[in-house]
């Protein structure tokens, strides 16, 4: 019984876990910090020599966003098999669209895509970027100043996060925070290549076999940076607010699924730290209930408003931080759902087929 631990004893546990949650989300946003930001660049006479490259299935109220959103005759949609509108939608917004081959053996269709749009392309620069993101001006030409004046060959660009349904608001920034728990771009930056939004030379990418070469890879965008470092090429990270992207529009619990399942697979010591984080901060619960028990009063307050303390930068508003212990209990299930797919070798569908 909690009373045979003596009076006090959970005032004790609720400043242990305290100290734990704030070294942890302190570590998350400092990681994320890390991440270099991209330069502003002064819009060029001419547009990049940059073609871009949108895998999409399914993405009928999405894909136009994305083509409006970029310089206009500069993006193929690559046609996933989608049972829906998106390449009429994409032509419409002013898209070249390419019907995707048919998938052979054990390929993903993301990559799958991504490299039959780029066998089309004779352009400098290639960017592949999800069909749920979309681009401010000046995007691109920031985007391929700095990959050209840092001598890249690959660059991957995360973009903010936007969230609009009550799922996603409460979900997501929590999801963001627990991943920088464990992913940490000065000790693993290929781990953290993200292929929402990848910028790469068109020779270097041929060169390595590009996304043909990671056609059957559930984390593609990993891969792609594995193979770079293989081939002692230059790659980087950052981060923009030139850039946005709405975090699984559809089918919340398989989008977060999958990510649980990337983090096992980017590295032990990633995942681990990221369940680890999520376990932590799933004990608030009881531990405020142990401290009404023991009729803590003022110390039960201030821990009640732990989690929307220290995820609160991540909400960006004190009102949506309210959400957190949401967040916290959301990602935990999904987490753990994820992590025991990825050990047991399940299988995880995405957009109606199974990786």
């Amino acid at each position: 019984m909690l009373s045979d631990l003596g009076p006090g004893f959970g005032l004790w546990v609720a400043l242990a876990i305290s100290f734990l949650l704030i070294v942890l989300f302190v570590k998350s946003r400092v990681n994320f910090l890390r991440i270099q930001k991209l330069p502003v660049s002064p819009a060029a006479a001419a547009p990049p020599n940059c073609m871009v490259v949108v895998p999409a299935r399914n993405e009928e109220r999405n894909i136009a966003r994305i083509v409006r959103s970029l310089p206009h005759d500069t993006v193929i949609v690559v046609d996933d098999h989608s049972g829906d509108a998106t390449a009429e939608e994409a032509r419409k917004a002013g898209a070249g669209v390419l019907p995707a081959p048919a998938l052979l053996g054990q390929a993903v269709g993301k990559s799958n895509a991504c490299a039959a749009g780029a066998r089309l392309l004779q352009s400098r620069w290639i960017l592949f970027a999800d069909a749920d993101t979309w681009f401010q001006p000046g995007f691109l030409d920031a985007a391929v100043a700095c990959a050209e004046a840092s001598g890249l060959s690959f660059f991957s660009i995360y973009l903010r996060p936007e969230f609009k349904s009550f799922a996603e608001q409460a979900l997501v920034p929590c999801a963001v925070a627990l991943y920088f728990c464990g992913a940490n771009p000065a000790a693993d930056p290929g781990g953290l290549f993200n292929g929402q939004c990848i910028l790469a030379r068109r020779d270097a990418y041929e060169f390595i076999g590009g996304h043909t070469a990671i056609v059957s890879s559930v984390v593609e965008d990993v891969k792609l940076a594995a193979l770079a470092a293989r081939h002692r090429m230059k790659f980087a990270i950052a981060r923009t607010d030139l850039g946005h992207v709405r975090f699984h529009t559809d089918g919340l619990w398989r989008g977060f699924e999958r990510n649980a399942f990337r983090f096992v697979m980017i590295g032990p010591g990633t995942g681990l730290t990221i369940v680890f984080a999520s376990a932590v901060a799933a004990l608030w619960l009881p531990v405020l209930a142990w401290l009404a028990l023991e009729k803590q009063w003022p110390v039960l307050i201030a821990f009640a408003m732990l989690p929307s303390a220290v995820l609160g930068i991540w909400y960006r508003n004190p009102l949506r931080a309210l959400l957190a212990p949401l967040g916290i209990y959301g990602m935990f299930f999904v987490i753990v759902n994820g992590v025991v797919n990825a050990l047991t070798g399940g299988q995880i569908e995405w957009k109606g087929r199974a990786l």
